[in-house]
């Protein structure tokens, strides 16, 4: 199954970046280039554990639609999103937030995917999954880091 982590360092204290990175309104923002909107389950303000959202995305050229719930929250160090119904096989987004010991924070996002399709999705992964979607996420959280400058 693939993996990545992508590494973000964001000049405001922890307890206020876990905050932005689960509102859905500021999430939504940092993906405008896919034109993301939330369609389902709570779509405005802060996700906490047990919530779900759906987000309907332009991706890769295709509509996507995928529906994740908060599976995990550790007000400020950790929470977890999960693919409850999507594109994928798996989604698993782990989100952490560290103290940098400036007053920033150390964000590190731990994600674990499967495409569907058996052989052929692990393909797609390995030559086109695996490096797009680290750069989503590194796009996204180069927009969320610049709210705080």
């Amino acid at each position: 199954m693939p993996h990545f982590e992508v590494v973000t360092a964001v000049a405001a204290p922890p307890d206020r970046v876990f905050a932005v990175c689960l509102d859905v309104e500021a999430h939504t923002r940092s993906m405008g280039e896919s034109s993301e909107r939330a369609v389902g389950g709570k779509t405005r303000g802060e996700l906490a554990l047990g919530d779900t959202v759906t987000f309907q995305a332009r991706h890769l050229g295709l509509t996507w639609r995928l529906k994740a719930r908060i599976t995990g929250y550790d007000r400020p160090r950790c929470f977890v999103d999960e693919q409850e119904s999507g594109p994928f096989k798996r989604w698993r987004h782990a989100h952490h937030f560290e103290p940098d010991g400036a007053g920033g924070t150390i964000m590190r996002d731990v994600v674990d995917f499967a495409s569907p399709l058996g052989r052929v999705g692990r393909i797609v992964d390995r030559l086109l999954l695996s490096r797009y979607m680290p750069r989503l996420i590194r796009m996204c959280n180069a927009y969320l880091a610049s709210t705080f400058d």
